[in-house]
This record gives structure tokens, C-alpha cells and sequence, in this order.
């Protein structure tokens, strides 16, 4: 495939998701990434958290941009939370463990981003240390 300019609507991007109690309960579209797309160097996808939903703690290696589109969150980041809403953009570190789950009652509808070829070379590590039972996103042990 080679690479072009590409318009994609997100009826167009395929959708796929997490629905359990490692990673949580997230569906998303990746709008563009290599394999996928005729694109490089960037990908890019849309993701919802419906009420009382989360992606839980996890790292990978790439850093990691969201931008909040509707509905309110809290994002954890290395041990912060972060109340966001519509109209807030997220940076996330490159191997910073983070989380985000949905804090009200309006679907959490956001864009995420990585600077990486492809969407599949991002190596997601579930596997945390258990966390204080306070932490408003805890991943079951």
C-alpha cells in the first residue's frame, strides 16, 4: 500500500474494543494506521467509555495524546488524577502507567494518538502492581 493523503469518516473505520476485567470495557475505531490506511508515521483513532466504564492501568512505550471530545473523565497518570472534559487534551508519557474511566453520565467520547507507523506496535502492558483500594481505576488482582 503505498502512502497518500487520505479523508476517513469514523462510519469507515472498522470498530474494536476490550469488554473485560484486565483491560476494562473501551470500544474504538482506528481512523489511520499503517496496515489499515495508506499512512505512516502517525495513527489515529476515535474511543468511547460508556457510564461507569474504564481502560484500565497500562503502559506502553510510545507516548500517547487524547483529546476529550464529550463527557467527563478522570485520568490517572504515574499516580495523578486528572479531571478532564470536553475540549481538554491529554499528553501521556512514553511508559507512564495511565488509565481513564468514565466519571459521569454522558459517554466519554475521545481521539487518541501516537506518533508510530502502526497502531498493532503498540505493546500494551497490563500487567501492573496492584493498586491502593481507593484508586478510583483499579485493575483486579
Amino acid at each position: 500500500m503505498s502512502i497518500q493523503p487520505l479523508v476517513k469518516s469514523l462510519a469507515e473505520a472498522a470498530p474494536d474494543g476490550w469488554n473485560d476485567d484486565l483491560h476494562g470495557q473501551v470500544t474504538w475505531r482506528t481512523f489511520f494506521s499503517a496496515g489499515l490506511s495508506p499512512t505512516e508515521a502517525l495513527t489515529l483513532g476515535f474511543a468511547e467509555l460508556a457510564e461507569g466504564q474504564e481502560l484500565k492501568y497500562h503502559r506502553h512505550l510510545p507516548p500517547e495524546i487524547y483529546y476529550i471530545l464529550s463527557g467527563q473523565a478522570i485520568v490517572h497518570i504515574d499516580g495523578n488524577d486528572n479531571s478532564v472534559s470536553a475540549n481538554t487534551a491529554v499528553f501521556i508519557p512514553g511508559n507512564a502507567l495511565h488509565g481513564i474511566k468514565n466519571a459521569g453520565q454522558e459517554i466519554v467520547k475521545f481521539i487518541y494518538a501516537f506518533a508510530v507507523d502502526s497502531f498493532e506496535s503498540v505493546v500494551y502492558d497490563f500487567a501492573v502492581p496492584p493498586l491502593a483500594e481507593s484508586d478510583p481505576i483499579r485493575t483486579e488482582v
